[in-house]
């Protein structure tokens, strides 16, 4: 399977490499030329015993790299990886690769992918789906995963939780079959997933708690325990979720995203939420598609969301401010050395502050 890569950060790299290993033909696409050139080179470095897959620490060669205006073969799926609000670019500089039968896979964070992407293939062509895999960038060409995680995945015009026609898996008989089959060779556990729209809904409310709570805290995952209140705020936050989501008439689970939020605490120890790293490094978040999403379906169902609603508005200030000034470093800049909350500078971190409730 011939497959392109749009955004070849951590998770886009991550995946781009597995699957070449896995003997698809692979092309990352990506702005980050050092990183490109680095692939080039020397090939792309993956330390992935997290994942539990044989030679964790190796170097993957058999990889394409190219910007997205100057690739020119035209892939079977292209997999998007982008920021939701960088859809809309990313797809305008990759339009002359999408051929009359090439399939787009987004596992992108938040809500809105499937809408965005839609206006550049029919929804009849879009795979989409969740991931619970970590990755982080450690420098160009190199990427790493610090834990499991599944992915889950189905057609993205799939409205009803029943299986689609026909459907055996892992026997080639459709397009999705044939991307779960790839991928779970690959070493990436994934499953064809009929209720995928409660997935996607699972993964925004995982996301909306973890996501904005490292944002505005510093903290990696792990230290979300450290205060009895702060799985409690992740709780609540996953409970307004799947309750907007259920109002809209998703059948989203609570009992099993509570379990994979409390799940990770362990599996995701020591991981940077990618709204963290994008605060980190002054770059916008997602906090508008994943909370601000939320928010707003909230809203046109009367239901109310105040602890989505809270990390919504403080993510959202300290990405301003980043914007504003961004010379004066991260709002939430820490020293970890400082004690075993990542102790923030009280000038800098009103929204620590709250938080921990000084």
């Amino acid at each position: 399977m011939k497959i392109a890569i749009l955004g070849a950060g951590a998770m886009g790299s991550l995946f781009g490499g597995l699957l070449a290993e896995a003997g698809a033909t692979v092309t990352l696409l990506d702005v980050n030329q050092q990183h490109l050139d680095a692939i080039r080179r020397n090939g792309l470095h993956l330390d992935t015993q997290g994942l539990g897959i044989p030679d964790g620490t190796r170097t993957v060669t058999n990889l394409a790299t190219a910007r997205p205006e100057e690739a020119t073969e035209v892939p079977d799926l292209l997999m998007i990886f982008t920021k939701t609000h960088q859809i809309a670019q990313a797809l305008a500089s990759a339009r002359h690769l999408l051929g009359p039968a090439t399939w787009i896979l987004t596992l992108q964070n938040g809500l809105g992918n499937v809408e965005a992407i839609s206006a550049f293939i029919p929804r009849s062509r879009i795979l989409v789906g969740v991931t619970t895999l970590p990755a982080d960038f450690l420098g160009p060409a190199h990427v790493a995963s610090h834990g499991g995680g599944l992915i889950r995945m189905g057609y993205a015009d799939s409205t009803t939780p029943t299986d689609h026609p026909g459907h055996r898996p892992f026997n080639g008989c459709c397009r999705l079959c044939q991307v779960v089959d790839l991928f779970n060779q690959a070493g990436l556990r994934t499953t064809a997933d009929p209720n995928v729209w409660a997935a996607v809904w699972e993964k925004a409310a995982f996301n909306a708690a973890f996501n904005a709570l490292c944002a505005v805290t510093g903290c990696t995952v792990e230290q979300i325990e450290f205060v009895p209140s702060g799985p409690q705020m992740a709780l609540a936050v996953v409970a307004e979720t799947i309750a907007v989501a259920r109002a809209a008439g998703i059948p989203a689970d609570l009992e099993r995203t509570q379990a994979m939020l409390l799940g990770s605490f362990k599996t995701h120890a020591g991981h940077q939420p990618s709204m963290l790293q994008d605060i980190l490094a002054h770059r916008r978040t997602e906090i508008d598609s994943i909370n601000g999403a939320i928010v707003r379906a909230a809203a046109q169902h009367n239901i109310p969301v105040p602890h989505t609603e809270m990390l919504y508005t403080l993510v959202s200030l300290i990405e301003a401010r980043n914007a504003s000034r961004p010379e004066q470093g991260p709002l939430n800049e820490c020293r970890p050395e400082r004690g075993p909350l990542n102790e923030c500078h009280p000038e800098r971190s009103a929204a620590t502050a709250l938080a921990s409730g000084v």
